[in-house]
């Protein structure tokens, strides 16, 4: 009998009887929440008999729990949960309603001060008034999402009290697309967290969908499979949380507690074993032989071609069913089941979108949980719990029938004290969702989200009908796993879609990159609600990107898509237009207008410096009356900002670095997707990719991200954007100082120059990136000269009418030379900053010691590029180790042959041409018995202009004899590096010499002392003993 049967004859046995007053005394003496608290401990006890009365404090919780019961029926519905609105609504409406009109007297300046028809500068004024009106459109967007807060609290006891063990089943998908971006011991603990929430074990199945078909990641599986037998017990026993072990483990790894359990001893050393089982594994890129003969299931990869061509492979690594899936304690464990849907290159296969509907169809025959949540791969969970609050929503009698999927936010583990990249999304998560969900329900992001499984599958929504939400009855099933896995593939083949509803109106939206956004946003359309939920302990966390390149690869595949959306026919603006509320339509244009704010960020990052440099004022005088509400919007705007940030549990300098993330992103990231989405639209672009965020680092990338140092290091088009921007803006106002001190241009342009000012600051660290740092993550060299040559171009240019006009009206040749002088002025800041630039710096190669064998990747992007290569062993641990000193190298290309081999070197310089592109591998071994220091360095040479779109005739010679330039220049460095760690070398083995000469002197003046006190010993004996024998 289930508990809420025991409950039930609990009720009908106590139903008769009637409480003495004493009884109810005694129960309001320790409150209902003391009954709720018991009777919560009753239910998640399973074993407990219908005898048993669990005492609280002296007294029987039944008689409590009867009370409470009575006391329900008295006062009606009690909710699973509650919404509170925001405090202090009014105040932010006054303030919204003022910097709405500051805004509308900012639009009448533009519009009455425009320079009339004809009149020089009336289409840069005419852009920075369209630029202000679509700024003040986009704010009024954003209100959206702060115009009416709700927050929500779940109540998990209610939960228990009123359906026990009678819940609903749940299947949690885990979709990872590619082992070496995620790593499969980054996925397994995040299959292990889910595995081991608090919830009955034989009601939640856990899915991994491999898009890469890797052996790899199952191997990693089938290994967590046996761990989880340990786990999940220690979880329970001991309340762990997170239960991600490596989340756990490396939580607890700074305590030395000496009463620790020796459970948690055991938990460590297993898990370790684990890991450096799967790690050796990734880090061979196959499977041992005896390994692929201990599971069945590796068999599947027989037919296997590649990661785009191979058949269904699907494995069921536990079955809830089979009498043997015991942990280690007898429980019963989560069915656990791996899944490679088929893929061909004929055929679509939809990205992530293909994946969860594969996934969806494949559950349904193993055990069809009418709840689904699915997360990243990178996203463990935090929060054993969080399934119970999902299920607050659903289950609630009155309003749970709305809701289609619960939403919760995306928090990150990884992320600096100041949030170096704004990867938090902070505000979103804290202030935006929550706006959205006073409005009918937040987008669904694609993780941590709940949904139920009907409405998935296209389940229509109907305002008559109650709560039909019920807990479906375990199906009973007479075929084993096997059948069951070989029946169930043909649902995760390529044509089982066809000619079906499948990514229209069944499963996830096809056809957009974001088809998480769009399928929130259909369902939403139906009548169906969701719900955001924050709670206090995160329920995800996942890893954020570590470097520039990533965060702001992940924006333009997110603002593209959103883009899409817009100009789709599922866009907001007109399908959701009277389908869902006017607050969720607009807090939807919102995200989908990301892109398109790009060009006029674009304009006023560049247009009003480059009239400050040329003396033209576009804002008002600091004593006009217009200056007021120019002044007041940028500081109310501002401080409103800041102080939401802080509320939001950030730092001003994290508010700081919002700010810079904020201009990055909008002048590279969404102007990309912008110029993309357009380009398709058109018909010149046909291609939709979806790029995965890499979720691992180097250790040196992840060591400056650490320190909060922005990474440079890969080379990227949005970064040529980004540095031209930052140099136009030094360029002007290294050019308006002199302005500033003798024409009071505080006075006539101080918006201008504020503006011009603030841009410079805020991106100091690109500076840093460009011209102060050596280290790998700087700014790449042919970037950095071509955002030179392109700002410079750009601020001469914007000179060159008026220079020349200027030049026209001058009569007296000495005046005509100064204008021909002030005309190479820029060039020749030009030349300064391209010195300073080339300015040599140490080549820093990789210097490591090696005990038998090391071996480095390098990444060569370019087929046919050349690949210089040196190394020296600086020294041997051993003062007299004199032989064998040298070690072996042996370079691989990115297919596994062989390409150089090198024997018993004790340096070596080279060089060759990479016939593919990919990673080749470095590997080093030590014949000798002691360890070695060597220093390493690799270069490629390549010229990067070749491989760009956008190229400018006027610049091509010069860019490749600038190219040239820098690769003479870097060969010259290579060979200096080369020559530094010979004579390093050569210093060592001198100064071992010396050491060792000195040595033999001393042990030789040792020896001769001794053999001379030995013989002065030896011949007093003998004349001792001859002295007595003549005396005798």
């Amino acid at each position: 009998m289930g508990r809420g049967g025991t409950l039930k004859v609990w009720s009908d046995e106590l139903s008769s009887d009637k409480m003495t007053m004493t009884e109810r005394e005694n129960a309001q003496e320790f409150g209902y929440a003391a009954a709720s608290n018991c009777f919560a401990l009753l239910f998640s006890c399973s074993y407990l008999p219908l005898s048993s009365h669990q005492q609280l404090n002296g007294r029987p919780c039944l008689q409590l729990y009867m009370h409470l019961q009575r006391d329900m029926g008295s006062k009606g519905y009690l909710p699973l949960f509650e919404a509170k609105t925001a405090k202090g609504r009014t105040l932010y409406r006054v303030w919204a309603a003022s910097v709405f009109l500051a805004i509308c007297l900012i639009w009448a300046y533009r519009v009455s001060h425009a320079p009339s028809q004809g009149e020089d500068g009336r289409l840069v004024w005419l852009g920075l008034l369209a630029a202000e009106l679509w700024f003040g459109f986009y704010w009024f967007l954003t209100q959206a999402h702060r115009w009416n807060l709700v927050f929500r609290q779940t109540f998990k006891d209610r939960l228990s009290l009123r359906y026990g063990n009678e819940l609903p089943g749940v299947d949690v998908f885990v979709c990872t697309a590619d082992p070496t971006i995620e790593p499969p011991m980054m996925v397994v603990n995040t299959v292990l967290s889910v595995m081991a929430y608090d919830y009955p074990p034989e009601k939640l199945s856990v899915y991994l969908s491999d898009d890469a078909g890797s052996c790899l990641t199952f191997y990693a599986l089938m290994e967590a499979s046996e761990f989880a037998k340990y786990w999940i017990p220690f979880c329970k026993k001991f309340n762990v949380e997170p239960r991600s072990p490596a989340a756990y483990l490396d939580s607890i790894s700074v305590s030395h507690d000496p009463n620790q359990p020796k459970e948690l001893t055991i938990m460590k050393e297993l898990y370790s074993d684990m890991k450096n089982r799967v790690e050796n594994v990734a880090k061979l890129g196959r499977l041992p032989e005896e390994v692929h003969l201990r599971h069945k299931g590796f068999s599947q990869w027989d037919s296997y071609s590649s990661a785009n061509d191979h058949d269904t492979i699907l494995q069921i690594l536990i079955d809830e069913k089979d009498p043997d899936a015991k942990d280690s304690e007898g429980c019963v464990l989560p069915t656990l089941v791996y899944l490679a849907r088929e893929k061909r290159p004929h055929c679509l296969h939809h990205f992530k979108a293909g994946a969860m509907n594969a996934l969806i169809r494949v559950s349904s025959a193993v055990s069809n949980g009418p709840i689904i949540l699915n997360v990243d791969c990178d996203m463990y969970s935090n929060n054993s719990l969080a399934v119970r609050d999902a299920l607050c929503f659903f289950m609630d009698e009155k309003k749970g029938h709305e809701i289609a999927y619960v939403q919760f936010p995306q928090n990150f583990d990884n992320i600096t004290k100041n949030d170096l990249y704004g990867s938090s999304m902070r505000v979103v998560s804290q202030v935006e969702f929550h706006g959205l969900d006073g409005y009918g329900g937040p987008l669904y992001v694609g993780t941590g989200c709940f949904h139920r499984r009907d409405i998935l599958c296209g389940r229509k929504f109907s305002r008559e009908s109650d709560n039909e939400f019920r807990v479906a009855k375990d199906r009973e099933r007479e075929e084993t796993a096997d059948v069951l896995q070989e029946k169930s593939k043909v649902l995760a083949t390529c044509a089982h879609e066809n000619n079906t509803e499948w990514g229209k109106e069944m499963g996830l939206k096809y056809g957009c990159p974001v088809e998480d956004v769009i399928t929130g946003l259909s369902i939403q359309c139906k009548g169906w609600k969701s719900v955001y939920f924050n709670p206090e302990r995160k329920a995800f966390l996942g890893v954020a990107p570590t470097t520039l390149a990533q965060i702001l690869v992940q924006h333009k595949r997110w603002s593209e898509g959103d883009f899409q959306i817009l100009l789709s026919k599922y866009s907001p603006a007109w399908f959701a237009n009277g389908k869902i509320s006017l607050g969720l339509q607009l807090g939807y244009c919102c995200y989908c207008f990301w892109a398109s704010n790009c060009l006029a960020v674009l304009y006023y990052s560049l247009v009003p410096s480059l009239y400050l440099l040329s003396g033209i004022p576009l804002f008002p005088e600091l004593p006009s009356p217009w200056f007021l509400p120019f002044a007041y919007v940028v500081i109310s705007k501002y401080t409103y900002s800041l102080g939401e940030f802080l509320w939001s549990g950030g730092t001003i300098l994290g508010w700081w670095n919002e700010q810079r993330i904020w201009l990055y992103k909008r002048t590279s990231s969404y102007l990309l997707a912008f110029i993309d989405t357009i380009a398709k639209s058109l018909g010149l672009n046909s291609d939709t990719a979806f790029v995965i965020t890499a979720k691992v680092s180097k250790q040196e990338v992840f060591n400056r991200y650490a320190r909060e140092v922005m990474e440079f290091g890969d080379s990227s088009p949005m970064f040529t954007t980004l540095a031209t921007i930052a140099l136009v803006n030094l360029v002007c106002l290294a050019g308006s100082v002199k302005s500033a001190i003798i024409g009071r241009i505080y006075e006539t342009m101080p918006l201008q120059f504020l503006l011009c000012v603030i841009l410079v600051l805020i991106n100091w660290p690109l500076y840093q990136g460009l011209f102060f740092r050596n280290d790998s993550g700087k700014m790449p060299s042919s970037i950095a000269i071509k955002s030179i040559v392109l700002a410079v171009s750009a601020c001469d240019y914007n000179h060159a009418e008026e220079r020349r006009e200027t030049w026209k009206k001058k009569k007296n040749p000495e005046e005509k030379r100064k204008i021909k002088m002030k005309v190479g002025s820029l060039e020749f800041v030009a030349v300064i900053l391209v010195a300073f630039l080339c300015t040599p710096t140490a080549v820093v190669g990789i210097r490591f010691v090696i005990d038998r064998e090391e071996c480095f990747s390098h990444d060569v992007k370019y087929e046919g590029d050349t690949i210089h290569v040196s190394f020296v062993v600086i020294k041997a641990d051993s003062s007299w180790h004199n032989s064998h000193e040298g070690v072996d190298l042996v370079v691989k290309g990115p297919s596994g042959d062989q390409i150089q081999d090198y024997q018993d070197k004790i340096s070596e310089k080279f060089e060759f041409v990479a016939h593919q592109k990919g990673v080749h591998r470095f590997c080093f071994s030590n014949k000798s018995p002691y360890y070695e220091t060597v220093d390493f360095d690799v270069h490629e040479s390549h010229f990067s202009y070749y491989d760009q779109h956008a190229k400018d005739e006027h610049f091509d010679p010069l860019l490749e004899q600038i190219s040239k330039l820098e690769e003479a220049l870097y060969n010259v460095q290579f060979e200096q590096h080369w020559l530094e760690a010979q004579t390093e070398r050569q210093a060592i083995v001198n100064e071992a010499m010396s050491r060792r000469a000195v040595h033999k002197a001393f042990y030789e003046s040792a020896a001769l002392i001794g053999a001379s006190v030995l013989q002065v010993y030896l011949l007093r004996r003998l004349f001792e003993r001859k002295l007595g024998m003549s005396r005798v």
